[in-house]
């Protein structure tokens, strides 16, 4: 059955919308978040390492140029000291020139502290060649002025001169180093800011890849989203108009049915009160005429009638309204309409119910049992079946119904009587749900499912 196969089918998961968006935005903002922090960690490590750089190229340039200077005014120290003919101001440009050699020697220590590898080996080759310098120096502090008017200048030409120069020349050549270790710095800054680069642009592409992404999923969405209010609003407006379908043809089975509660009156009822009449007056003759053998025949004629009478007005109203739907309950009404069926179309009704509360409302009762009764109806008149089984069952928050039967099936998509969009509306007015499946061949199944009050299943249970 229709039934059996689609209980066999896969349930194929789905993915909810609201999860993708949340993890898609989410996953943007930590992508957005990580560049910002990325590149504001760059940023201030390419400002640290340019300033630090700046700080150390700055420093040990004047470091250097202290040397340099302490140098250049030792040279002058010594010339002004050797030349110079008067013992008092001899004496003041050696102090000087003591004073100055005990800068140049901080400056040297204060240099080593920044040294790097690249300048150790010419600012040792300076650092010796400051000691013997100095070494040279000292024999003449303690010439006379003689002695320094005689020696002096060819001392100055032919050892503090050249030396001076040699020395300034290394360092000159520390200072290149000092150079070159600045433009080794800027490359390290710009090997930080190419790597900065690299990591920003893989950010940047990754979130305008996601970025792409979410809007594609989103715009998709979106228009889905379009296209489904676009059908409800369709299926609303067929439904709208199939309402006043509705609404016309239920007006129209209001007025036959009381079309056909007046022609069974009429033809069943009011044709037998007439008889019953007529036989009234044939037993008032009897009467008269003191008929007695025909006394007994006439009065079993007139109850024969009035017992058929009452059986038509007893019919009519249980079609109507069943008086043990309320004396007795659902289950024996649906028996006794199960019987009623198979002694009118011969077809083997079973009904078979499981623990159906008696606290049932009467909305719940006279649903079940209308979607009963016009399901027989139909399948008398329609389905040409054999053999129907009625299933009640009450669960703790619901009450089921299934009607089905091995007649010759129809399409429910196509073939929409008034009879089904009835249970349709009563199956509605519940909150519950009514599913028909059917095909040519292969018989009907009608299940409805209606929902339980507290109430009834407290009292189930």
């Amino acid at each position: 059955m229709r039934s059996m196969a689609a209980a066999r089918v896969g349930f194929i998961p789905t993915v909810d919308s609201r999860l993708v968006l949340i993890a898609g935005f989410g996953g943007l903002l930590i992508l957005m978040a990580f560049a910002g922090f990325d590149g504001i960690q760059a940023l201030q490590q390419i400002q640290t390492s340019n300033d630090r750089i700046r700080d150390e190229f700055l420093l040990r340039t004047q470091v250097l140029e202290r040397i340099r200077s302490d140098l250049y005014l030792s040279g002058t120290d010594v010339r002004d000291y050797l030349l110079e003919p008067q013992a008092g101001k001899a004496e003041g440009h050696r102090y000087t020139l003591v004073e100055t050699r005990k800068d140049m020697d901080a400056a040297l220590q204060q240099y080593l502290r920044l040294l790097s590898s690249g300048e150790a080996q010419p600012f040792t080759v300076l650092t010796q060649e400051l000691a013997a310098y100095w070494r040279v120096l000292e024999p003449t502090f303690e010439w006379t002025a003689e002695q320094r008017q005689r020696v002096g200048y060819a001392f100055l030409r032919d050892e503090v001169f050249p030396r001076r120069t040699a020395m300034l020349a290394i360092a000159d050549q520390i200072g290149r180093f000092n150079e070159a270790q600045l433009n080794s710095g800027k490359l390290a800054v710009q090997r930080t800011f190419r790597q900065f680069r690299s990591r920003l642009i893989i950010t940047i592409g990754l979130t305008i890849a996601l970025g792409f992404v979410l809007a594609i999923f989103s715009t998709r969405k979106i228009l889905k989203l379009e296209g489904t209010s676009a059908q409800h609003y369709k299926e609303m407006s067929h439904a709208r108009a199939e309402l006043k379908q509705l609404s016309a043809r239920l007006l129209e089975a209001q007025e036959e049915e009381r079309k056909l509660i007046s022609r069974e009156l009429h033809d069943e009822v009011g044709q037998a009160l007439t008889g019953v009449l007529v036989e009234m007056a044939n037993l008032t003759n009897l009467i008269r005429n003191k008929e007695e053998s025909a006394l007994s025949k006439k009065a079993d004629e007139i109850k024969r009638l009035l017992e058929e009478s009452i059986g038509a007005v007893r019919n009519m109203a249980l079609l109507l309204r069943p008086s043990m739907l309320d004396d007795l309950g659902l289950v024996p009404a649906l028996q006794w309409q199960a019987r009623e069926a198979s002694k009118r179309s011969g077809i083997w009704v079973k009904v078979a119910a499981e623990q159906v509360s008696d606290e049932l409302t009467e909305d719940h009762k006279t649903c079940i049992y209308r979607i009963v009764q016009e399901a027989l109806h139909n399948i008398v008149q329609h389905a040409n079946a054999q053999n129907v089984r009625i299933t009640v069952t009450q669960e703790p928050e619901r009450l089921l119904l299934s009607i089905q039967d091995d007649g010759r099936g129809f399409n429910p998509r196509q073939e929409r009587g008034m009879g089904l969009i009835g249970m349709e509306e009563r199956v509605s007015a519940l909150g519950g749900r009514l599913v028909v499946e059917s095909a040519s061949g292969e018989g009907t199944l009608l299940r409805v499912a209606l929902p339980l009050s507290q109430a009834v299943t407290a009292s189930a249970g």
